[in-house]
């Protein structure tokens, strides 16, 4: 492979690798498209990947690219020959088959695939989505095609808010150097009232000793019984005769 070749898609695999997490070993998902360009100009696609790539890669394949690969029937029969060869990865459709596309697409929403196709309605589609890495065939060739204007944009916002963020910090702490940050206003303090008294300490008033005119008259007629004194009755008879 030439060297300018080898330039470009090792710059590519770092663009990804820096911005969305891509890792070796790399996983390329290949579809039925892919290996029947490869039948056609008589390329080994394991060879020529591995040697393309130069470091740590994985190929796989899904059930559902099988599958259809299968129904699509003769024309077909190379490339499902072929297909066959790669690691089937579950792709969560099992059971329900989906079309090759759709599992493809699904398989890269949350996972860091190389797509390795020649379907240019599924290339397409996936250049819309950030963080998308296309693998194709020219001719014989093996192109791992370069970010795509959404990818780009997305890493150029991310830069951007990343920047700002370090440019506002830079200038609060100017501020702050040069005493131009406007102190913090201060909160005025509570004033403490007199606190109430507490209440069993406290002397009961007269007013609330003072006994009322019922209790009084109860009192008095207490005293009054207490100080009758009682005459026996031989005294009273004595008395009586004097």
């Amino acid at each position: 492979m030439k060297i300018s070749r080898f330039k470009k898609s090792h710059k590519t695999l770092a663009f990804f690798t820096t911005h969305f997490d891509y890792r070796e070993p790399y996983q390329v998902l290949i579809d039925a498209t892919f290996c029947q360009a490869a039948l056609q100009h008589k390329i080994g696609i394991d060879e020529q990947i591995k040697k393309y790539f130069q470091c740590n890669v994985k190929l796989l394949t899904t059930q559902c690219v099988i599958l259809e690969a299968e129904a699509l029937g003769a024309p077909l029969l190379g490339a499902l020959s072929i297909v066959k060869q790669f690691y089937v990865h579950k792709c969560g459709h099992e059971g329900k088959p989906v079309a090759a596309a759709q599992c493809l697409k699904s398989m890269t929403k949350d996972n860091r695939y190389i797509v390795a196709t020649q379907d240019r309605l599924l290339q397409a589609s996936l250049r819309k989505v950030p963080g998308r890495c296309l693998l194709y065939l020219h001719k014989a060739t093996p192109v791992l095609e370069a970010p795509s204007d959404a990818s780009k944009k997305w890493v150029q916002k991310k830069a951007k808010n990343l920047m700002l963020g370090q440019h506002e910090q830079k200038i609060e702490y100017m501020k702050e150097k040069q005493g131009l940050k406007p102190a913090e206003p201060v909160k005025p303090k509570k004033v403490k009232g007199p606190k109430n008294p507490n209440p069993l300490s406290c002397k009961k008033s007269k007013k609330a000793n003072k006994p009322s005119l019922q209790q009084v008259e109860q009192t008095t007629q207490l005293k009054a019984k207490r100080k009758r004194i009682k005459i026996p009755e031989h005294v009273k008879a004595a008395l009586g005769s004097k």
